[in-house]
């Protein structure tokens, strides 16, 4: 599958991505002067993946269900260009009506999203973004309609 987009300052963004079984896939992900190359493993209730990058980069995640609808997970990375290394840890809770999910990373970085569905065709979500180290801060609210089904 070739996904591609062309932005408003004029970059372009494409993505290749290949299924070699039912459950591993290969990625390949250029993004302006850069490469990366995504391992994708989905289990039955997992998904691992490994990210090689050039100048260096590397980054595995791991997502596990816990319960049906409780996830939980970790990843690490390593940028041996810029001699940056980070952890983050996730969980993700859903239902049939919503879906929660917050990260915490060593970066500085928290995450929280929500998403709550209102009918068949209409969902609501909001968005913040928090770096305690930087105290930079953003908050987004959105919707999304179903024009046809």
């Amino acid at each position: 599958m070739l996904i591609g987009r062309v932005l408003t300052d004029g970059r372009v963004n494409a993505r290749v991505k290949w299924d070699l079984t039912d459950n591993l896939s290969l990625t390949n992900e250029p993004h302006m002067s850069q490469g990366m190359v995504n391992f994708d493993y989905k289990g039955k209730d997992y998904r691992s993946q490994f990210q090689m990058g050039n100048g260096a980069l590397f980054g595995a995640s791991y997502i596990q269900s816990v319960t049906p609808h409780l996830s939980l997970a970790g990843e690490v990375f390593w940028a041996g260009q810029h001699r940056k290394s980070g952890l983050g840890y996730a969980a993700r809770y859903e239902t049939d009506k919503m879906v929660a999910a917050g990260q915490v990373a060593s970066t500085g970085m928290v995450a929280l999203s929500y998403v709550q569905k209102v009918s068949e065709k209409v969902s609501l979500a909001s968005d913040f973004m928090y770096n305690y180290m930087t105290r930079d801060a953003t908050a987004s609210l959105g919707y999304d309609y179903i024009l046809r089904q």
